[in-house]
């Protein structure tokens, strides 16, 4: 339901209909052109407006939160033509701000683990929020996830894209540099969600961007993920220690439960007693990824995940080197989401393209130094569709 709005606000409004179209409720959106449309979606704690953007394009409907930059849901397709929200997440703005495990959103300054919160550059110590055990998840505390974002809507006839931006301050979360971040969503006809990062600073930081959606391909709220079957480009992994933080090792996956180079469904060997999986409860790892180009600059296929229920198919491609694989090994019941059905252990999934985390911590890990005068780029595309085997 779109809120009334008024003054300038309303302004925005008018502007973005009368630029893109509208698809009203009662718009077949497979068949419509593609559209894109604005409504107000609460106030923050701290008393900023956020707005909530509908993205539809070719049979993808796709709803993004300037808070956090969240993909709030997803709606796609099955083999039968249909279509179920594929996204975990919540119904309300208060819930994202108080109880969200990152659902959907974009996280950063540094996506992943940061050892005790601390990394050297430049021979400078830097210190940040400790918020996972006795290291720095995601940027700190109030990391890119807990940030209103500015948007700015955008189509070329065949696509429709939302332009998020936020600026950082210098020594926000105790990282150093003023860090300008533009994110893209991007829905094309051919059923992909493309996501464009860039970046700059004005001083010499460490940068490690990614989206963090859940997703359940059988439907939000559809219970267990354990028969989607996965398979991971990756012939390698980096082992963690008790806190879930990298060794250093770079492991081959090879006979251990690791193995996703042949699809396998998630729930075969996740409740093993392999050491890795006892530390993280599951799958919460990195994968290092078997690309071709080694210059990060190419889209090239990290994962593909199919449920064989829906036949609901989603395929990644990244310019990234790795892949966190996170089996929502957390999820605990205690979160209610937006089809008013708890989520429990092992309800969805996470696929973060990404540099390893702790980087600024390893020195044989690819480097996430982001210095004044470059720019931050990477690319990923979630691409939707169904298998009919």
């Amino acid at each position: 339901m779109s809120t009334r709005l008024t003054g300038a606000r309303l302004g925005a409004v008018v502007l973005l209909i009368a630029g893109l179209g509208v698809a009203g409720p009662s718009t077949s959106y497979a068949a419509a052109a593609p559209s894109i449309t604005r409504e107000a979606w609460g106030t923050t704690t701290g008393g900023e407006a956020v707005d909530r953007y509908t993205l539809v394009n070719n049979g993808l409907r796709v709803r993004i939160l300037t808070y956090g930059g969240i993909l709030q849901s997803i709606e796609a397709p099955d083999r039968h033509g249909k279509r179920a929200d594929v996204a975990l997440g919540f119904g309300n703005l208060a819930d994202y701000e108080a109880k969200s495990p990152y659902f959907g959103c974009i996280t950063g300054r540094y996506a992943n683990r940061i050892a005790q919160g601390t990394f050297v550059l430049d021979g400078v110590t830097y210190h940040l929020p400790v918020n996972d055990g006795p290291n720095s998840l995601h940027g700190g505390t109030t990391g890119f996830d807990k940030r209103v974002w500015k948007a700015t809507p955008a189509s070329t006839g065949n696509t429709v894209s939302l332009r998020l931006e936020f600026t950082s301050p210098d020594g926000d979360q105790g990282y150093p540099g003023a860090l300008t971040t533009v994110v893209t969503y991007t829905l094309t006809r051919g059923h992909e969600i493309r996501m464009d990062y860039r970046a700059t600073t004005t001083e010499p930081t460490v940068v490690n961007l990614t989206n963090h959606a859940y997703w359940n391909l059988a439907g939000e709220g559809a219970g267990t993920i354990d028969t989607t079957r996965l398979r991971i480009n990756a012939s390698r992994y980096t082992p963690v220690d008790a806190t879930l933080i990298p060794t250093g090792a770079v492991d081959p996956v090879a006979r251990t439960p690791m193995d996703f180079r042949k699809a396998t469904a998630i729930g075969e060997r996740n409740r093993s007693g392999f050491a890795q999986l006892v530390i993280g409860r599951g799958y919460d790892h990195n994968w290092v990824l078997d690309r071709r180009d080694a210059s990060y600059r190419k889209l090239e296929v990290a994962a593909q995940a199919t449920d064989p229920r829906s036949g609901r198919q989603l395929t990644v491609l990244t310019t990234e080197p790795g892949l966190q694989f996170y089996a929502g090994n957390f999820l605990d019941g205690t979160l209610t989401g937006k089809s008013g059905r708890m989520y429990r252990q092992g309800d969805g999934f996470a696929l973060e393209t990404q540099h390893y985390p702790d980087s600024p911590n390893q020195a044989t890990f690819p480097s996430t130094v982001l210095r004044p005068g470059e720019t931050y780029r990477t690319t990923t595309v979630y691409r939707l569709g169904v298998s009919h085997g």
